[in-house]
Order: structure tokens, then sequence, then C-alpha cells
């Protein structure tokens, strides 16, 4: 058991990193986290000892989120008046902000599929076999989604208005 929770406490900041880009939201991020931990801790004794316990954590995060997201595709989240809050943000240097604000800009426009796959390789260093098992997909899928991704992504940053991209199923 304490083997088990260092190695789920060693994986904690790359959960933290992905849940962020997945939610967009720090505070959902956190909660995603916690949940998936929960869960994970709760079902240790289904990880299979041979197996990535990290691409098996990354797999729960990835089923939660897409258990939340069709959640609230039935039930929307309502925020409250008082619950909004304002903060001063500092610029950063010019060039280099606009070209980050580019990027997410980009990588939101990106169907979801595709953006995870660009960011669990780009993010996590996560091989094709490693985000096959997260997504449940074949390799060779995920490598089609990140090639897709990636190319949308280099014409969205040269500048085209549209990215060309369309969903096949």
């Amino acid at each position: 058991m304490v083997d088990f929770l260092s190695e789920v406490q060693d994986c904690v900041p790359s959960l933290r990193r992905y849940a962020r880009v997945l939610t967009r939201n720090a505070d959902a991020a956190d909660d995603l986290v916690q949940d998936c931990l929960e869960r994970a801790i709760s079902r240790r004794l289904l990880w299979r000892r041979k197996g990535s316990l990290r691409a098996w954590l990354f797999t729960i995060m990835h089923n939660v989120h897409a258990n939340q997201v069709r959640y609230r595709a039935v039930r929307p989240l309502t925020v409250g008046l008082d619950d909004v809050t304002t903060e001063s943000v500092t610029p950063a240097d010019q060039g280099v902000g606009l070209t980050l604000r580019d990027l997410v800009v980009s990588l939101e426009r990106l169907p979801e599929e595709q953006r995870q796959a660009v960011l669990l390789v780009a993010l996590e260093g996560m091989s094709y076999a490693e985000i096959a098992q997260v997504t449940d997909v074949p390799i060779g899928t995920v490598m089609s989604r990140l090639a897709r991704g990636r190319e949308a992504l280099r014409g969205m940053m040269d500048g085209e208005t549209r990215p060309n991209l369309r969903r096949v199923r």
C-alpha cells in the first residue's frame, strides 16, 4: 500500500498539468485530480502491477473528465454573481505573450480528440502506446489524431483564418 501511494504521489504533478489543460480552470482541475485520485485509491486492487500506473491514472482521469463533460451537457453549470472575481494581470513580453495566446486559442479550436493527443505528447511526453491505452483507441488512431492536430495548429499559427478540420465518425 505504501509503495502504491508513493507511486501515485509521484504522478500528481503530471495529472495536475493535464487536468488544467482539459478543464481550463484551476479549481476544476484540482477537483478533477481529486476525483481521479479518490477513484484510483478506492480501486487500487484493480490495478495490474505489470502495467504502467501513470497510464492507468491518466485513463481514470480521462474517463472521469468524459463523464463530467457528458453530465454538464445535460445539466449546465451555473455560477452565482458573487462567485465571479476579477484579477489584475501583469502583461507578459508582447511577442511571446501574443504567440502563446494564439497557440492557446488554436489549441481550443481543435476537436477534443486531437487536442488531447497533442497535449499528451507535448506536455506529458507520453508514447503513442500510452496515449492509446489512456484514450482507449488504437495506436493508428492516436497517430492520425496527432498528425491532423499538428497540421491544423501549424495552419492556424501561420495565419489561416479557419482550421482545415473535419470530424470523421
